[in-house]
């Protein structure tokens, strides 16, 4: 009897796995109908009715798994992760083993939704099996690695992150496609891509208000035409705008760069960058930097490490570009770099790659700068900034706070729509704070163009160096966590020098200095701002070389000039002591400036202590600006 009743429970476990076997040739005809009309829904990207006719395919007959294998895909399509997994899982209760290859998808679907370690398993249970196609195993082993990198990025990353993007609205996204957004520093214009027929696209922008963003409008001037243009980037200052254009007459490949300038008229007729830039191949998504030196942009020309790589031109002392110098195997690969961006630090960029370990297609990556001008190597964004999809371009604002970035969501006003976030904290750029002017004549008060400075006082490494548009104007920006000096030079007159010291705190505001040059005449005085002595001391900090640097290189592009070199001090400690102080810091100043060539007759060092403040001795502010070390002209 047990022997019975065992073949029996066999038997008809036998004949219930055998009756649960999918049977495509036995699903109901009219549930067939629905499915053959869904699919050509599908083809025809009607997905809407198509996935509504798999709906009724299904009603009529609950075990069709093709109907739910078809809606997991057309879900999937459509970036609905979780109906798509909800259908997979569905086929996969009816015959696990029909469907064995579909754990493909199903793992990219789950990806979608974030859950890597569901994917992850799914995707070795596939690959644990024999009988899988050559190509299935080759995308499941792609996977696998892109799987594994998310679990253990978000083992060694935990974090409370939570990814929020913000429409920017109505104002500024449309029923078309608004993309490659770009700002200026002070973050009140936008400047972005709209696409405004099936291959036009011109540059609109917007400006911020207490409110948000007014409507936005096409850029004025002639920078729009009937052709196209597109991936666009303003310099900081919002006085240029660099961009590719494809199909041009006056191009030297398929996309080349182009610039264009504001003037009082608009924008200015774009101009090609010329074969120097420009190559016969895809050369397109240029990126300027902060001071407006740098170019970045990303290239399919030969000699480069893979398909696309970035490269970088210099803007050199007879205003033009240098030849492209390719970034190198710290951020180029086999595979494809695109979409660059530099930071307001002037050492951050940011980029997407579809070769470092990433999350699958293109992922957003930074590298930083290093002192001798090599990257770091590249930084994972991390999900959800990057997730199963190609990702695109991004642009963060000096603060390093917030992120600005082109995407298809629920939210959308129709494709592509303009998004805000905030950035994680450990993904960051530098804090950058920035400095704008006017440089002018102290005597006539017209502007002067000149060359502005900021160095590193530490490293005594040139941060950046920009030059004022015709009027004196400038703009420049400041990394926190650093101490600088600041200069501006112009032939013809003395230097200005001042400092900040950031190191030791993060302002939280922006400054503007209005610069006043002195022409070189008998008498004229400037105050040596960063040149530093220990309290009660006359040994010459390190950190003062960048300046008498500044002195030396004005008495050699003059010379016949001869100067004083003076000292003073606040009223704290004995008359006779501030007098002997101030003394020997003046000589050893002037110490300094000959042993570095200086002819000593050129040369005087004086100290005055405490009889020639500039400001009240009764604050602490009034008396560390009464010590101060000055230069003036005797003759020249």
């Amino acid at each position: 009897m047990k022997t019975f009743l065992t073949f029996l429970f066999c038997s008809l476990t036998i004949a219930n796995c055998l009756f649960a076997q999918y049977d495509p040739g036995k699903i109901n005809k009219k549930a067939v109908s629905l499915y053959t009309q869904a699919l050509q829904k599908a083809e025809s990207g009607n997905f809407k009715d198509a996935i509504d006719l798999l709906n009724q395919s299904i009603n009529v007959d609950a075990k069709y798994v093709d109907a739910y294998l078809s809606l997991g895909g057309i879900y999937g399509e459509i970036k609905n992760y979780k109906s798509s997994t909800d259908n997979y899982e569905k086929a996969f209760s009816i015959d696990s083993n029909y469907t064995n290859e579909y754990k493909l998808h199903y793992s990219i679907n789950l990806a979608g939704q974030g859950k890597f370690e569901q994917a992850l398993a799914a995707i070795n249970s596939l690959l644990s099996g024999e009988k899988i196609m050559a190509a299935t195993r080759r995308a499941a082993e792609y996977r696998k690695k892109t799987f594994e990198f998310a679990v253990d990025y978000a083992k060694k990353n935990p974090s409370n992150y939570v990814f929020d993007p913000k429409n920017l609205g109505d104002s500024v996204n449309t029923p078309a496609s608004e993309y490659f957004p770009s700002l200026t520093i002070d973050g009140q214009e936008l400047v972005f891509t709209r696409r405004t027929g099936f291959s036009n696209e011109d540059f609109y922008y917007s400006r911020k208000n207490l409110n948000g963003w007014n409507y936005a409008k096409p850029m004025e001037g002639n920078i729009n035409t009937d052709q196209n243009e597109a991936a666009q980037n303003i310099s900081l200052d919002g006085k240029w705008l660099v961009f590719d254009a494809c199909g041009r007459n006056d191009g030297f490949g398929g996309c080349d760069i182009y610039m264009s300038y504001l003037t009082p008229q608009g924008w200015s007729d774009a101009i090609n960058l010329g074969r120097r830039i420009n190559s016969e191949q895809w050369d397109a998504q240029p990126c300027l930097s902060p001071d407006k030196k740098d170019l970045y942009f990303s290239s399919a020309r030969p000699g480069g490490y893979g398909g696309k790589d970035i490269y970088v031109c210099h803007l050199q002392a007879n205003g033009r570009w240098s030849d492209p110098e390719n970034l190198g195997p710290s951020v180029n690969t086999p595979g494809d770099e695109q979409c660059p961006f530099i930071h307001a630090d002037n050492q951050t960029l940011y980029f997407t790659s579809n070769f470092w370990p990433g999350y699958g297609d293109d992922d957003l990556f930074y590298t930083r700068k290093q002192p001798d001008s090599s990257w770091s190597k590249p930084i994972n964004l991390g999900y959800p900034i990057n997730t199963i999809n190609r990702e695109g371009t991004l642009f963060i604002t000096a603060d390093g706070k917030t992120a600005y970035y082109a995407a298809n969501r629920s939210d959308s006003r129709g494709d592509l729509d303009i998004c805000s976030f905030e950035l994680r904290q450990h993904i960051r750029p530098f804090k950058t704070l920035w400095v704008k002017g006017h440089v002018y004549d102290k005597k006539t008060s017209k502007g002067l163009p000149s060359s502005v400075e900021l160095i590193d006082l530490a490293s005594k490494h040139f941060v950046s160096k920009v030059q004022t548009d015709e009027n004196g104007n400038y703009l420049i920006t400041l990394p926190v966590g650093k101490d600088y000096a600041f200069n501006v030079n112009r032939k013809g007159y003395l230097f200005y020098s001042d400092n900040f010291f950031l190191s030791q705190r993060s302002p939280d505001s922006t400054y503007e200095k209005n610069i006043a040059l002195q022409p070189i005449e008998v008498n004229a005085s400037i105050v040596l701002h960063n040149i530093f002595f220990e309290t009660k001391k006359f040994d010459l900090d390190p950190k003062s070389q960048a300046e008498l640097d500044k002195v030396i290189q004005l008495l050699n592009d003059n010379s016949t000039l001869k100067i004083e070199i003076s000292g003073h001090t606040d009223n704290v400690g004995k008359p006779a002591d501030n007098i002997t102080l101030s003394n020997n810091r003046a000589r050893s100043v002037v110490s300094y400036l000959i042993s570095k060539g200086i002819a000593a007759q050129r040369l005087v060092a004086k100290g005055y202590g405490e009889t020639k403040p500039v400001a009240d001795n009764k604050t602490e502010d009034g008396r560390a600006m009464n010590r101060r070390t000055e230069l003036k002209v005797i003759s020249r």
